[in-house]
């Protein structure tokens, strides 16, 4: 049976139980999480705001705030491994992948953001990711993007996205320049080499804005 319904079967029996007369009902959820809540009352699912937020965040309609405060929105919402992993069965990896390609720079950064969030010890997230062919964009933002903060996302997406995933490692490392570590055969599980690589590319970001990077 799935979690939440056994969770909320048991919830059900515990307060059917027969009480003294006059006696009022629990006025706690009993453990309910606020999934079963929403379903119980009948509010919107976290699945439900996640493609309303996703949705916000492309439409032309909405402005860049409003696109940014549904972007955190979405951020927060899939810091919780099972809505990360509700990304590929709700269709929204394509889109999100899609605005790391934004010409809004905040747009950018969000995507970088929310795609590091996703895949930070979920293999099947790292998995989707690469599938998707992250990996290169996130890389090709790392080394070339105008704006420094939507580079410091990318690396932070980057390092998520390879740890203890080596199909994702390596290819990071057939992307990556032979000076920022590419180009050599690492292990995912071992974290000194690849937080070298790492700090070199933050390196690289510092002298960037020496260079005038935004």
């Amino acid at each position: 049976m799935n979690p939440g319904m056994n969770s909320l079967l048991k919830w059900s029996v515990e307060n059917s139980a027969a009480r003294e007369p006059g006696q009022a009902p629990p006025s706690h959820s009993g453990g309910l999480n606020t999934e079963i809540l929403a379903a119980l009352m009948g509010g919107p699912s976290d699945a439900d705001l996640m493609r309303e937020s996703m949705a916000a965040i492309l439409s032309p309609e909405v402005d860049l705030a409003n696109k940014l405060v549904a972007f955190d929105n979405f951020e927060q919402l899939i810091e919780q491994i099972d809505n990360a992993n509700n990304l590929a069965p709700l269709a929204l990896w394509p889109p999100l992948i899609g605005m790391l390609d934004s010409p809004e720079a905040e747009l950018r950064r969000m995507a970088a953001w929310c795609v590091g969030t996703a895949v930070q010890n979920n293999p099947k997230a790292q998995e989707k990711a690469l599938e998707l062919n992250a990996i290169p964009k996130l890389v090709a933002i790392t080394m070339s993007d105008p704006s420094l903060p939507v580079r410091q996302k990318a690396i932070y997406a980057l390092s998520s996205e390879v740890r203890n995933y080596q199909p994702g490692l390596d290819r990071a490392l057939e992307e990556l320049p032979s000076q920022y570590g590419g180009r050599q055969t690492l292990d995912a599980g071992d974290m000194e080499p690849i937080d070298k690589i790492m700090a070199l590319l933050r390196q690289s970001i510092k002298v960037g804005v020496t260079n005038g990077i935004a």
